[in-house]
């Protein structure tokens, strides 16, 4: 619980840190936080679209390329990386609206939601289509899930 709050203050501050997890001393790129359902009233505006988002987490020592790995929701909405590559200890945040693309945030360019605000499963795959991650939801009474 400590860490999730030192990780949020963290991106409150504009810079996200991800703690290498003990059992995974190599670490690896995967799903780390699903914002499902974005604050306020779901009108589609831009602001609305973009506070719905995936963060994805590289928690190895080495840089990744992602290039050709997609991240799909159930309904399989598909994002899929062009070149990109995501530094060590470094995370992306995927927002479902449109936006201009930076090194830690990356846009769909979506004028509709994406996660469904009740359930729902994020899978994330290798550019050679091999499921690297997924993480699922099921709840109403919380905006968002770590992974």
């Amino acid at each position: 619980m400590l860490a999730a709050g030192a990780v949020a203050g963290a991106a409150v501050a504009g810079a996200v840190l991800v703690p290498t997890p003990a059992s995974a001393s190599a670490g690896s790129v995967h799903l780390y936080k699903i914002y499902y359902n974005s604050p306020g009233v779901d009108q589609r505006t831009n602001a609305s679209l973009n506070a719905e988002y995936v963060q994805i987490a590289n928690t190895t020592s080495k840089a990744a390329n992602l290039k050709g790995w997609t991240l799909t929701d159930a309904s399989k909405h598909k994002y899929s990386f062009t070149n990109y590559t995501l530094g060590a200890h470094k995370t992306v945040t995927i927002h479902t609206g449109k936006g201009r693309n930076t090194a830690a945030n990356r846009y769909q360019g979506r004028s509709a939601y994406v996660w469904n605000n009740d359930k729902d499963t994020a899978t994330l795959r290798s550019a050679k289509g091999a499921k690297v991650d997924s993480c699922s939801y099921n709840s109403t009474r919380v905006a968002y899930k770590m992974c």
